[in-house]
């Protein structure tokens, strides 16, 4: 069983008259027109390039525990004098 999906678009009157005229040429739908040029679209496009990892860094122990809200402040007040 195959389900279709309705989707509104929005395009340009001037493109939609081509469809229109095309699809008629072709004795086809507007929506086979538009789903075949989606499918090329989409076929044509280069796969997905795999990004390269995120540096990590080793900056050793924490120097406070962030759920002590007292002992973070503190570190900060630290960090600025």
């Amino acid at each position: 069983m195959v389900f279709h999906m309705k989707t509104t678009l929005v395009i340009d009157d001037g493109v939609l008259a081509k469809l229109r005229r095309e699809a008629a040429r072709e004795g086809k739908t507007i929506s086979e027109l538009v789903e075949a040029a989606l499918r090329l679209f989409l076929e044509r496009r280069p796969p997905a390039v795999a990004l390269p990892p995120l540096p990590t860094f080793k900056l050793g122990q924490p120097k406070v525990d962030l759920a002590d809200r007292d002992a973070l402040y503190r570190a900060m007040e630290e960090d600025e004098g």
